[in-house]
């Protein structure tokens, strides 16, 4: 009887583990999409809620901004994406931690430059804080072609 008291309890114990990290996949998914729409649109009050203050976000040339400099060049169009793809996601989750790499491809008018292209493969490092995902690092590197 108790072994099977424990087998009962053990099998629940797995079922919620899993249910919950398929939800934080979704809810990774879902923040990694807000993300993409306004880094599109410059939204700052979106842009802050799914950034941390200590964020680090790599470029793929070598430059790296923080919080305040990541949001201030997406709402100035300083760094204007008019298209941005995402494509061959995946995320894997370590405790509070989520570890999604994609390959990016966007068409870009920042401002005073020439329209062009942008095609990357990118990682990036969510936390999760309370209920919500937010963004702790990014860093990106140059891709041959769109995937």
């Amino acid at each position: 009887m108790i072994k099977k008291l424990i087998f009962a309890m053990a099998f629940f114990i797995v079922l919620a583990v899993s249910g919950q990290k398929k939800n934080d996949k979704d809810a990774v998914t879902e923040a990694a999409e807000k993300l993409r729409s306004a880094m599109i649109s410059g939204d700052r009050p979106t842009l802050e809620s799914l950034i941390l203050p200590g964020l680090t976000y790599g470029h793929s040339g070598g430059h790296i901004d923080d919080a305040v400099e990541f949001v201030e060049k997406l709402v100035s169009k300083k760094s204007d994406f008019v298209t941005i793809d995402i494509t061959n996601q995946s995320i894997d989750l370590v405790g509070n931690t989520a570890i999604v790499r994609h390959h990016f491809y966007a068409t870009t008018a920042d401002f005073g430059k020439t329209p062009g292209d942008v095609t990357l493969d990118v990682l990036l490092v969510w936390v999760k804080t309370k209920n919500d995902w937010r963004l702790l690092a990014r860093q990106a590197v140059k891709s041959e072609k769109k995937k």
